[in-house]
Order: C-alpha cells, then structure tokens, then sequence
C-alpha cells in the first residue's frame, strides 16, 4: 500500500517561505508522476504544480508561477514544493498525490493516491 506524509506547512507573514515535503512510501516511487494541490475554504481543490516521474517535465498554475518550485528526490522517495513570496491567497490546505501514470496531469481524477493534507495560512 502507497503512503504519503506531508509535512512543513504552518502560519507564516506575507512575504515569507515555506517548503512543503512529501514523503511516500512503497517501492514504485521512482515510476508515478507526484502532484501538489491546494484546497481553500469554499473552493474546489487545484494542481498548483505537477512533476513528472524522472523530474524532466514540471507543471505550475499560473498563480503560483516563478514563485513556487516542484522537485523530487527519487532516491528518498520525497517530493517537496518549495514556496516563496507567499500570499494570503496561497492560504489552503495542501496535499501531494502520485500518479501511477507518469506522465504530468492537472486532473484530479488522474492520481490514485492522497496525502492527508498540510494547513499553510499565510497572513498579511
């Protein structure tokens, strides 16, 4: 069975950084394609940020664009999404979810397996 943790959220000012990590387990890592998504109150949940298997091809939402990174470390099975310059409307639950496809998707549907979330809030 595939887990993932994600750790590293937390209240931080307007202006600050975070990084979030994603720890997943299982042996198969190195083969899904892993997604960051963000869900606020009263919202639909989002892909902020998408990257494939070997790490090549990346995703970011135009609203997070040239402020957040995605990246993978095959060899601890970690995926980590690095925010900076953050916003209070970055404020949101976020989760990592892998997909056994390995290729890039924004698409919810697409990733079989969820983290339990990690709340950032971000005042200002």
């Amino acid at each position: 069975q595939v887990q993932l943790v994600e750790s590293g959220g937390g209240l931080v000012q307007a202006g600050d950084f975070l990084r979030l990590s994603c720890a997943v387990s299982g042996r198969t890592f190195r083969t899904y394609a892993m997604g960051w998504f963000r869900q606020a109150p009263g919202k639909e949940r989002e892909c902020v940020a998408a990257i494939s298997w070997s790490g090549d091809s990346t995703y970011y939402a135009d609203s997070v664009k040239g402020r957040f990174t995605i990246s993978r470390d095959n060899a601890k099975n970690t995926v980590f999404l690095r925010m900076n310059s953050l916003k209070p409307e970055d404020t949101a639950v976020y989760y990592c979810a892998a997909a056994r496809n390995g290729l890039i998707s924004i698409r919810l549907e697409e990733y079989a397996y969820w983290g339990q979330g990690t709340q950032v809030t971000v005042s200002s």
